[in-house]
């Protein structure tokens, strides 16, 4: 019976059945499809017909709806899957439809009152850098910056000389491609660097953020595609050359390593504290906003500083910690790609974008990338450290925040160097956004 051609109709609907389960299993945002698809259609249909809510309700529509889709396709693209590709649609794709007016007054109005007038942009940046920085193990903070101390100094400083040296030769002023170009790459990603510095930038210059976001955000992207690119070969060359890498271990010794693989345990989210650690990374914001009338220096930035210093003193119950972090995982799970729409349809003027880019625009940001990565191979034998983990860990420090650390680390087929790559990526962007701001008001 099972050669009989009178079967082999019958597979053909089981097969169009189990595609459609297959369909009914996908997410867009962890919202089932055929849902989202739904959920998109009424809130297009309202947009369209200028009947959305202009409020904070309508405005989260909008752009949750746009980032879920665009981060998914974004994961979806092969090569642009790797690159950072749900960042990348999710900051030029809402530009580009700016650009063209598809997008409806009503609609337009609706996000900025979200993002502008509500602004949902520092509430974000808060959790984000305030939630990270309290979550993080202790013991990793501590003993992760004195590992990684002179590799990051060591690599930051070859870096911008370099980043420097060659941005004169293609006619760029020392000013512009430090404060423009090299900061943005090393700050630590959208989330945890270019909106900060967007801040920063913007009380020390006079501008509004939006103007700085869509100066620094193409260096960091472009940045990220080297980073991702240079770890890349960097596995390559190892798997060549095996007495250059520890296989996913960064020192030559097992007993620290197994001390970060111990102490890196994954945190719980408690729903119940959420509401305490927001009301703890409000104060903190708002910490910061006091003592800048005081010390003149940005508010976020001193929020970085207070949260940095309290996580090192042990100065907050671990039960407010844990609910920070929650905050910083809802926020980063369910906001960074919607908060990515509504930069690129009010930050990021395409046009302004389209501006900056050039040859040698690229070139300063690879020649940042790479002098980082080959800092960190050539100076890891002098620190008990395997050349190939160096240079990857070191090149995290010019990805796009925790995005880029997983697509980095990925690339180089090394998630055992994550805790490491948050170092470099979270101290190591705090400290430039810290430093960066404090030269730029000291020079201006």
């Amino acid at each position: 019976m099972e050669n009989n051609p009178l079967n082999h109709p019958i597979e053909k609907p089981a097969s169009g059945g189990q595609s459609l389960r297959l369909l009914g299993n996908m997410e867009v945002g962890s919202v089932p499809i055929l849902l989202f698809v739904v959920i998109a259609a009424i809130v297009a249909v309202s947009g369209a017909s200028g009947l959305l809510p202009k409020n904070m309700i309508g405005g989260l529509a909008i752009i949750m709806t746009l980032g879920f889709s665009f981060a998914k396709i974004g994961r979806m693209i092969p090569v642009l899957k790797d690159i950072g590709g749900p960042a990348i649609l999710c900051l030029m794709v809402p530009s580009v439809l700016v650009y063209y007016g598809l997008f409806e007054e009503q609609t337009m109005a609706t996000v900025h009152l979200l993002m502008k007038e509500a602004n949902l942009l520092y509430f974000v940046i808060a959790c984000l850098v305030v939630g990270s920085i309290l979550g993080m193990n202790r013991t990793i903070l501590i003993q992760g910056m004195i590992r990684m101390f002179v590799p990051l100094v060591v690599g930051t400083g070859t870096a911008i000389a370099t980043g420097l040296l060659v941005g004169s030769m293609f006619g760029y002023s020392l000013y512009h491609t430090f404060f423009f170009i090299i900061v943005p790459i090393i700050g630590g990603g959208i989330g945890e660097g270019i909106l900060p510095l967007s801040l920063a930038y913007s009380a020390i210059l006079g501008q509004t953020p939006d103007v700085y976001v869509a100066q620094l955000a193409p260096a960091a992207v472009v940045g990220n595609i080297f980073a991702i690119i240079c770890a890349g070969v960097l596995a390559r060359i190892g798997s060549r050359r095996p007495s250059l890498t520890g296989n996913g271990m960064l020192i030559r010794s097992r007993e620290d390593n197994s001390l970060f693989a111990q102490t890196q345990g994954s945190q719980q989210t408690d729903f119940h504290l959420m509401g305490a650690g927001l009301l703890m990374i409000c104060a903190f914001f708002i910490v910061g906003g006091l003592f800048e009338k005081l010390v003149h220096i940005p508010g976020p930035v001193l929020m970085i500083l207070a949260a940095v210093f309290c996580k090192y003193a042990k100065l907050i119950p671990s039960a407010m910690e844990m609910g920070a972090h929650s905050c910083y995982k809802f926020v980063s799970a369910a906001l960074v790609w919607p908060l990515m729409i509504g930069l690129g349809m009010l930050y990021v003027p395409l046009e302004s974008v389209v501006s900056v880019f050039s040859v040698g625009y690229v070139v300063v940001c690879g020649s940042v990338v790479i002098t980082m990565s080959l800092s960190g191979f050539f100076i890891a034998s002098r620190l008990n450290m395997y050349p190939i983990e160096a240079a990857i860990v070191t090149c995290c420090h010019s990805g796009l925040g925790g995005t880029g650390d997983v697509a980095i680390l990925s690339a180089s087929n090394r998630m055992s160097l994550m805790p490491f790559a948050q170092i470099a990526t979270r101290i190591g962007g705090a400290s430039t956004v810290i430093a960066a701001t404090l030269l730029l008001g000291w020079i201006m």
